[in-house]
């Protein structure tokens, strides 16, 4: 009972408007990385008009042809790639296939991820779990931002990123691994921002609390915390999308730890997309 009226007080529900919604996205061609389930799926159920073009990414194929059936009869057109952005080998499997057959990007969503909770000690012979992370947080998002740049900026597109609100607080034991990936990819697109913008595309970056998913799951620590439900990082992705100047989303309850660093960071993209302009 508490956890429920704590989720209440912490996260309360984003309302949409749906008429701004569809007018954002009709006729858009929208990437959507992690599909299958959680955030991803619930977003991908959210933008599912008529009209919209939906390119849904994820390891399982079961479930993306069962979404691909299940969203079609909403009305948009939806393609689906199995892709395990762990290899390197299928995300350019997956670049290849976008620009030869999808051709034209409008929205892309980075939300597939890897999370670890693990102590230094438990990591001495599991090395596997900082490459892995940093290929599917880190490496894999930049590959597919690459590849898609040029059709980005020939439909002024819009990137957003969906990422953690502890990669903005003091560093944590336990989470090098996850920290240090996503850290890396939200530093990766704060200094290219400054150049994607003389190009009109847009970079949006989530800075989500804990959301109610599979990749919490396995960490007990986090049974009886109070969560953010998919559905409503869902409304705050569509609320980003319709509100296209949105550069970043806190929980209101952490602006306090981190608008410091926001106001500073925001400074310095403004000082730098006025050096890029002017070169």
């Amino acid at each position: 009972m508490l956890k429920k009226l704590l989720e209440k007080i912490l996260f309360p529900t984003k309302k949409i408007t749906q008429k701004r919604l569809e007018k954002a996205i009709r006729g858009k061609t929208i990437l959507i990385t992690g599909a299958t389930y959680g955030i991803g799926e619930a977003t991908a159920y959210l933008l599912a008009i008529a009209e919209v073009h939906l390119v849904l990414v994820a390891r399982t194929e079961e479930k993306l042809m069962f979404l691909k059936n299940e969203l079609e009869k909403k009305g948009c057109l939806v393609s689906i790639f199995k892709a395990d952005l762990y290899e390197e080998t299928q995300v350019n499997a997956l670049n290849l296939f976008l620009q030869a057959e999808i051709k034209k990007i409008d929205i892309v969503i980075h939300n597939a991820g890897k999370s670890i909770r693990r102590s230094i000690w438990d990591s001495l012979e599991r090395y596997h779990d900082f490459t892995r992370t940093i290929h599917l947080n880190y490496l894999a998002p930049v590959s597919i931002t690459l590849a898609l740049l040029p059709m980005l900026a020939e439909s002024k597109g819009h990137l957003i990123n969906i990422s953690a609100l502890s990669i903005l607080m003091p560093p944590t034991p336990y989470w090098a691994a996850y920290h240090a990936s996503k850290i890396a990819f939200d530093q990766w697109l704060q200094c290219v921002a400054p150049e994607l913008k003389q190009k009109n595309i847009t970079i949006s970056t989530l800075y989500l609390p804990l959301v109610q998913t599979r990749m919490i799951s396995p960490t007990k620590a986090y049974e009886n915390a109070p969560t953010m439900q998919a559905e409503d990082v869902a409304a705050v992705i569509a609320k980003t999308i319709y509100q296209k100047n949105k550069k970043f989303f806190i929980p209101w309850w952490a602006y306090p730890l981190t608008i410091l660093g926001i106001w500073r960071n925001s400074l310095w993209a403004w000082i730098t997309t006025q050096y890029i302009r002017k070169r």
